[in-house]
């Protein structure tokens, strides 16, 4: 398996272990989002610090875990880009829909301040 999914109280961490996140992993992943949503999780923390590339297929499965979980009234936040990832987060402007942080522990602190709202 290319994750590690960790499932913790109010949110999911789903850490992506292949250094690619291309078409040979990105529909396994999308089902592991689809998955994880149907058990009624709506907060998804994507750790993607061990990618050093990503394609549009990747980009795919990160805005299905977007969408997923604002349609739940959730939060995604995307955490760990490497530069090269990250560069393909901002030519494709994600950066401005997408939450993103630089560690898990960011992640981790931004949603419990949202739930404290």
């Amino acid at each position: 398996m290319d994750f590690e999914i960790t499932n913790i109280d109010d949110y999911t961490l789903i850490k992506v272990l292949n250094d690619r996140l291309d078409t040979d992993i990105a529909p396994e992943l999308k089902s592991e989002f689809i998955k994880v949503n149907a058990q009624g999780e709506c907060n998804i923390v994507l750790d993607v610090s061990n990618c050093t590339y990503c394609d549009s297929s990747g980009l795919s499965a990160i805005l299905v875990a977007n969408r997923l979980c604002e349609d739940n009234s959730g939060t995604f936040i995307l955490t760990g880009l490497q530069h090269e990832v990250e560069q393909i987060i901002r030519i494709s402007m994600l950066h401005t829909v997408l939450t993103i942080t630089r560690t898990v522990s960011e992640a981790i602190e931004l949603l419990e301040e949202k739930e404290k709202l």
